[in-house]
């Protein structure tokens, strides 16, 4: 059996047991020792999450992480606009500004502007370290300037990690319109896919069982490098489909 065979099978077998991304992060030690136990709906362990840019993406897909049954601190550079979005989610959920929201996640999901990452990496370089991060971001050339051409070039994946070092990063949840998330989590399966890409095998799987978690299928599309066949422009963007489907869109390995 293949290293990446042994990977996705050793993955879907915690998933099976309902051992979730907080289990795959202890197991990993990537989880702090104080982090908080606790069980969601569905039976897997609880994870500590916080989200970066609370807006269409990340409040959505935090959202979904919610009803799952995990504790989400949203911000935003306004956290008091945030209010409402808690509030519609109940007592797992808080508003905060980002370094509340790095300080609370263990796991922490990006989704904001892409020319805002060389800044949140400058501010927040020390509170992100070693930390896995989920990285939603697209570059849009009109928005982006310099840095869009600059991920056009090196990828996204690997221009993401240059701005954002010492963090785990995987690139996840940037292909897909936040109304399509919002319709399409935990839909009868076959469910959607959501393609993801990493450096860290461990941190791959941290964010697999959270692809899984929100209600969508995870798809590992290879490192960060190779982040660039789902970024915006690529083969992988916007492919509503199902797992199958997409790998054969990328050529995968089933």
């Amino acid at each position: 059996m293949s290293k990446r065979s042994t990977a996705d099978y050793g993955r879907r077998a915690l998933l099976r047991v309902g051992i979730g991304a907080a289990g795959v992060l202890a197991l990993q030690g990537l989880l702090p020792a104080t982090a908080a136990w606790g069980q969601t709906a569905s039976g897997s362990a609880k994870i500590k999450i916080g989200v970066i840019g609370s807006g269409h993406i990340g409040g959505t897909v935090g959202g979904l992480w919610v009803k799952a049954g995990h504790p989400v601190c949203f911000s935003s550079r306004h956290p008091d606009q945030l209010q409402g979005l808690v509030t519609s989610l109940g007592a797992l959920a808080q508003a905060g500004a980002v370094e509340q929201a790095i300080a609370f996640g263990d796991v922490i999901f990006i989704a904001v502007p892409y020319n805002a990452l060389p800044q949140i990496g400058k501010d927040y370089a020390q509170a992100l370290a070693d930390k896995v991060v989920l990285d939603a971001t697209n570059a849009m050339a009109k928005r982006d300037g310099p840095l869009a051409d600059e991920a056009a070039r090196d990828g996204s994946g690997v221009t993401s990690q240059k701005y954002l070092p010492g963090t785990h990063l995987v690139r996840a949840f940037n292909t897909l319109h936040y109304t399509i998330l919002a319709q399409e989590a935990n839909r009868p399966a076959p469910r959607l896919a959501i393609p993801i890409a990493g450096d860290d095998p461990h941190a791959v799987q941290v964010a697999a069982a959270l692809v899984h978690d929100a209600g969508f299928d995870p798809v590992e599309v290879g490192k960060l490098a190779d982040a660039r066949r789902f970024q915006f422009g690529g083969p992988g963007f916007g492919q509503n489909v199902t797992a199958a489907q997409l790998r054969q869109t990328l050529s995968l390995a089933s």
